[in-house]
């Protein structure tokens, strides 16, 4: 039985990395992005990624959840995005003479959630129960969703028009924060010279599949995590909530966010225990959108995950 379960490790260990590589072949010069991506996808999260328009942000996502071999649904979030819209609605029937729920696009596996603060806190307050609970509840009726649940969001940065800032309690929903940026000269005269990128995008091939990641999940939350490791990781967390800029720090689900993701990294690397390395690596990721800083702070959230970084002795 051993040596079955070794070779099923092993088989969705391939499985993975075929899928990093397809998603790279696409998205170039941004490998450390996209592991940053599949890391919270094995981790057991959600993905938020924030950049400028038209650098690439929804071919990502698209390309992860390609690879992925899940159920996918993508919903364009816009001002007049309703919750129905997401989650679904009860019709009346005549026939059976009873109410029959519709679901809605959040009922699948992988949400591509496109710009989603350009939808109003109403319609993203109906994504909380779902990527908190993975559950619905309509009418009094609650709905589970089928795992495994990732929600892929992207979003502009809050200061372009027709934006709304997300709440503070989806953004901690979110397991990771990332940003694309723009490609190196290499990479863009590539892209450059590729002129059917939709094309490309279309004939990406499954590499994983539900029973893969789910088995691959598993594996990431049991590695070992050395008491130092540990020690390390609660003077990170403790550092945020220190920092005179700082008015609140990570939260214990924050700090759990952090082990869950360096978790994530070090299987992807291939390793079967964490090192402090793998802390740092995610640590930007994992915390800069969930500090809030004081009224009279001069420093941005970067700057100052930057320098506990830098401040945070290493074991």
């Amino acid at each position: 039985m051993n040596d079955i379960a070794s070779t099923d490790r092993t088989k969705h260990h391939q499985q993975l990395h075929a899928a990093i590589a397809s998603v790279n072949q696409l998205i170039l010069g941004k490998k450390q992005q996209v592991k940053l991506a599949f890391t919270a996808l094995i981790a057991d999260g959600h993905l938020l990624i924030e950049d400028l328009p038209g650098v690439g942000k929804t071919t990502l996502a698209e390309a992860i959840a390609l690879v992925s071999g899940l159920a996918f649904k993508r919903v364009q979030f816009t001002s007049d995005l309703l919750p129905a819209d997401l989650i679904g609605v009860s019709v009346y029937s005549a026939k059976k003479e009873e109410f029959l729920f519709h679901p809605g696009p959040v009922f699948t596996q992988v949400l591509l959630a496109d710009e989603v603060n350009r939808a109003t806190p109403k319609a993203q307050s109906a994504l909380l129960e779902a990527m908190s609970e993975r559950q619905v509840t309509v009418e009094n009726e609650t709905y589970p969703l089928d795992p495994p649940f990732f929600v892929i969001a992207t979003q502009n940065p809050v200061d372009l028009a027709g934006t709304f800032p997300l709440p503070d309690s989806q953004l901690d929903r979110f397991l990771m924060r990332i940003s694309v940026g723009y490609p190196d000269a290499a990479a863009e005269r590539q892209i450059l010279e590729r002129t059917n990128r939709r094309g490309m995008l279309s004939g990406l091939q499954a590499s994983l599949d539900a029973t893969a990641i789910d088995s691959l999940q598993s594996e990431a939350s049991a590695l070992h995590l050395a008491g130092p490791l540990l020690d390390y990781a609660q003077a990170l967390i403790a550092a945020t909530r220190n920092h005179a800029s700082v008015q609140v720090g990570l939260s214990p689900r924050g700090g759990l966010a952090l082990v869950r993701c360096a978790q994530a990294w070090a299987l992807i690397d291939g390793r079967d225990y964490c090192r402090p390395e793998d802390l740092r690596e995610v640590f930007a990721e994992v915390t800069s959108h969930r500090l809030q800083l004081t009224a009279d702070a001069t420093s941005s959230n970067d700057q100052i995950v930057g320098d506990i970084l830098g401040a945070t002795a290493i074991p």
